[in-house]
């Protein structure tokens, strides 16, 4: 896809303007009201076991975006779940994507639907660090996150600075980055810039002209302005605009001249040479195109307010507004999501021992989608297909509270509630009513023992729950789409989960042990109707899943650091039944760091386990009609490696090299298609089990001012 001229003309004005303007930043580190009161524990709401990711592990990881930047960190996997536009869903503790809630700055920010492509376009320029929590009731303000949260943190500014990160690669891979902090002279106002522009082209590692991997391309610009209006008040705002587009299918400049063919070239079925999916495709562009253009704005204020030594308000408002507009193998989509979100808060410390929290939030969310090729199906007299518009409102108002009691210095104990009044309806014709009208009480508990100076212990329970809303992507439109789809939900989803961490510390060796356990009440999944229409229903019975794992890290000198991670995920017969894509049951990653004399030098070796994908409900043959073809249900293991080599030429800049999927291991290029037809000659393209992205090499140059 085409470079931004913009953000090229961005990043070479910033480039080119750097040396004169290094000349005349001063240097002024200050800290603001908010940041006080964290560091004095005023704002605490969190005290269980969060995986911490720096901004200099962004950097080893040349993590372009969140989805990059917390693959494969301990408990997390980014899933992905369509060969042709590369959705990808974050799962935490072996839950489904749909499970985890996504804050920035604490705020939360993105749905359930932003959540399927959005996540790819969330730039890391600008980005401090990234918190992951796992587990429900992770966070005070989502109780939706039944299996945990990720939470984006960026960038708080202290004093005044310029980084620039230039990169561009194999396969059209390019990354430019921006990111500028200012403060006034009286320290009062701070203020963060960033902008990121990066692309990937289409991989086609089979040759049968249908890309594995899509095309990409994301740009994004974000403000934060904070600014103390008297020694107790702090008022601030951050902004952002951005948007990505997905081009999948046929392969650009080969089976398609452009995207504008393939988006005007269909109506027929997607055929290939002998109905083999492992040789050429030779069907209109269209029939097996997918295309996904995604807008995105986001307006969050947060007031923060100080009543004496022992009080403080907050006050945080949000607006985001996602605007996609699709189209799936001749099926169009388009829909827009606006959601408001409000929190008033209360933090006050009782004594010396009790900090309690209390507050109110809200969210209200409504969708409109419409997609005028299914909506031909309400009208066509033909019974076996149907049409329910995923379009709803969501409504969610709550009230907590949290005491953090600290009784000594070695023991902390957040006994938290949430009473949340919630109502989902879809506002479809045909759907008359409110499909989920309840009263939740969700509790939860995390307990911190440092049984001495090195052994640490965490506890946490919970409950959480969730209400089964988008279908649309869910399917993402594919899936039968000539017969339509409907929706059949009633009920929240809700979970009950334990977890249990024991971590050590000695400086030179650290280590944590975790095991977790979640059950899922209602747990909502795709079916068939007895037309064969796709219907979002909830399954019967309860979906379980235990994880654990095990990571170390050792200082071997005082240049090398090692690691290694060891994870396992569990699930009950019910868990796998909802599946579409298999997940990782085994994952075994080394890592190994070099840092000294201006060289850092990193590798990672991840390894995922075998796995039975009949376990998971895989069938399918290469060949339509062709018993003989079928494909296979034994999902090898496999291992990829990353590397990245870096040298500061001076203070000011640091060239680098690196090459992800070191040698090059691919499903399509070294095991079968993801491509299929199942028993009955229907076409699909999500038979996933091993990486559709090839070996990326790629160079850059980092310059901080």
């Amino acid at each position: 896809m085409r470079l931004n001229p913009i953000m090229l003309a961005l990043a070479a004005l910033a480039l080119g303007g750097a040396a004169h303007a290094a000349e005349q930043l001063e240097t002024i580190e200050v800290k603001d009201l908010r940041q006080k009161l964290q560091q004095a524990g005023m704002l605490k709401d969190e005290i269980q076991q969060t995986e911490v990711i720096s901004a200099r592990d962004i950097e080893r990881k040349q993590a372009g975006s969140v989805n990059e930047a917390i693959n494969n960190e301990p408990g997390v996997t980014v899933s992905n779940e369509c060969s042709m536009c590369g959705v990808k869903r974050v799962m935490i503790n072996g839950l489904k994507g749909e499970h985890t809630t996504v804050l920035v700055d604490g705020v939360p920010t993105h749905t359930m639907a932003s959540g399927f492509y959005g996540l790819d376009g969330v730039a890391t320029s600008g980005v401090e660090r990234v918190e992951i929590a796992r587990g429900a009731g992770a966070s005070l303000i989502a109780p939706e996150s039944v299996g945990g949260t990720i939470n984006i943190v960026t960038k708080r500014p202290t004093e005044n600075g310029a980084e620039i990160d230039l990169s561009a690669g194999e396969n059209g891979y390019r990354k430019y980055g921006l990111s500028a902090t200012g403060v006034t002279q009286d320290g009062k106002t701070r203020g963060l810039l960033s902008a990121q522009y990066d692309n990937r082209d289409q991989e086609d590692h089979d040759g049968n002209g249908v890309n594995e991997s899509p095309a990409m391309e994301n740009y994004s610009v974000s403000g934060k302005v904070s600014h103390d209006l008297t020694a107790k008040d702090n008022i601030e705002l951050r902004v952002l605009s951005g948007s990505s587009e997905v081009f999948g299918g046929p392969m650009l400049g080969d089976t398609t001249q452009g995207v504008t063919e393939a988006l005007t070239n269909f109506g027929g079925t997607p055929t290939f040479q002998d109905d083999d999916v492992r040789k050429r495709y030779t069907g209109l562009p269209g029939d097996t195109t997918e295309y996904i253009k995604t807008d995105r704005q986001e307006l969050v204020g947060k007031w923060l307010h100080e009543f004496g030594s022992q009080t403080n308000v907050g006050v945080t408002l949000m607006h985001s507004k996602s605007e996609q507009d699709s189209f799936y193998e001749g099926i169009d989509y388009v829909a827009e999501d606006d959601t408001n979100f409000a929190d008033v808060r209360v933090n006050h410390f009782l004594n010396a021992e009790h900090l309690l929290t209390v507050g109110v939030d809200t969210r209200q969310e409504e969708l409109r989608s419409r997609s005028r090729t299914m909506e031909a199906f309400v009208t066509d007299g033909d019974p076996d297909t149907n049409y329910v518009s995923d379009s709803y409102d969501y409504s969610l108002t709550g009230l907590y509270l949290q005491d953090t009691w600290t009784p000594t210095s070695s023991l902390e104990i957040a006994a938290a509630v949430r009473l949340d009044k919630v109502e989902a309806d879809f506002v479809d014709t045909s759907k008359p009513g409110t499909e989920i009208d309840e009263t939740m009480v969700a509790p939860r508990l995390h307990v911190r023992y440092d049984h001495d100076k090195q052994w640490t212990s965490r506890l946490q329970v919970g409950r959480g729950y969730r209400a089964p809303l988008s279908f649309f992507e869910s399917d993402h439109g594919i899936l039968d789409a000539g017969k339509g789809f409907q929706v059949d939900v009633d009920e929240l989803e809700k979970s009950t989960s334990a977890s249990y961490a024991l971590s050590f510390d000695n400086q030179r060796l650290t280590s944590t042990a975790s095991v977790a356990w979640n059950q899922i009440e209602n747990l909502a999944a795709l079916a068939e109707d007895a037309n064969g229409v796709p219907t979002l229903s909830q399954l019967d019975g309860k979906a379980r899943v235990v994880s654990a794992d095990l990571v170390l890290g050792y200082q071997l000198t005082n240049h090398w650091t090692a690691g290694i991670g060891l994870e396992t995920f569990q699930y009950n017969d019910i868990f796998k039944e909802s599946f579409a894509i298999a997940p990782v049951e085994e994952r075994i990653r080394l890592t190994a760091d070099y840092e000294g004399h201006g060289w850092n030098w990193n590798t990672t070796l991840t390894w995922i386990g075998s796995r039975d994908l009949t376990d998971y409900g895989y069938e399918g043959f290469n060949i339509a009609g062709d018993p003989g073809s079928v494909k296979t249900t034994k999902a090898p293991s496999f291992y990829t490696v990353d590397m990245k080599l870096s040298k500061e030429l001076n203070k000011t800049f640091t060239a680098y090299l690196g090459v992800n999927n070191l040698f090059d291991y691919t499903q399509a290029g070294d095991e079968d298609t993801p491509l299929f037809y199942d028993a009955d000659g229907a076409y699909d393209v999500g038979y996933i089990y091993g990486p559709l992205r090839g070996r990326t090499v790629y160079a850059g140059v980092k310059a901080r001012f």
